[in-house]
């Protein structure tokens, strides 16, 4: 306790090591340790082994509050239940839709995954979702051989009737997202834009400046490993 009875803020040196390691944007390998605490939760590409979090893939860690994440610096889109994903609608079939998820696996959007009885015998489905539609859905089910299930009955799911579609590596999109929303939503602030980012790497925008946004969301991706980048990509926005 300091003179007049109050506490020092100082941090402890296990604290000030700790809040080091996570803002370095440390690379790691398969089976590599990355802390060794019970006060974390593994995360996505990571697993717990007695008192220690490892990594899965080779990738960067990244901190969500407590949970740990290793975001992979490579690799395809794998579909994983509660993603939210953009598609794009390649076959009508009588029971539902094939939508391509820039996956290595089609995705199957049944009758079942979407809001109000159908009645294919009655209906003519190219008119709820057609060849060429573009919509904003949720994994719902993904089988052990990857037969992959999407909805559109959450909430935010949607068929999107304009805008500007583009895409990113699928790794790279938590670092677009930032923490908490807050990388997307300053380029939304600046650009005026509405933005809807799917786990697959597909981003759709709409709005006046698409092609600003698009060019912030590039930039992101580029250089997502480079420490400072939200104060790069807001002065980025703020130029043009």
């Amino acid at each position: 306790m300091e003179k007049g009875g109050s506490f020092s803020s100082e941090k402890n040196p296990e604290e000030k090591v700790l809040e080091e390691h996570k803002n370095e944007r440390k690379v790691v390998i398969p089976g590599e340790k990355i802390i060794e605490s019970m006060d974390y939760l593994p995360g996505r590409n990571c697993f717990r082994d007695g008192n220690s979090i490892y990594s899965k893939r080779i990738g960067v860690v990244y901190y969500r509050g407590r949970v740990i994440d290793v975001v992979p610096l490579s690799g395809k889109y794998i579909p994983e239940v509660g993603d939210m994903v953009i598609g794009i609608v390649e076959e009508i079939q009588y029971s539902g839709w094939i939508v391509d998820i820039n996956s290595p696996y089609k995705a199957f959007l049944p009758l079942s995954g979407v809001r109000g009885f159908i009645d294919p015998s009655k209906t003519d489905l190219s008119r709820i979702y057609g060849i060429g539609d573009v919509i904003y859905a949720k994994v719902f089910d993904v089988t052990p051989l990857k037969d992959v299930k999407i909805s559109m009955k959450d909430l935010g799911t949607r068929k999107f009737e304009n805008g500007r579609i583009i895409k990113v590596s699928p790794v790279k999109v938590p670092r677009i997202i930032g923490k908490q929303g807050s990388m997307i939503n300053l380029i939304k602030e600046k650009t005026g834009c509405r933005i809807s980012v799917g786990q697959n790497g597909v981003i759709w925008i709409q709005g006046e400046k698409e092609n600003l946004a698009a060019k912030a969301i590039f930039e992101i991706e580029k250089n997502s490993q480079v420490s400072g980048l939200t104060d790069y990509i807001s002065k980025l926005l703020s130029k043009e």
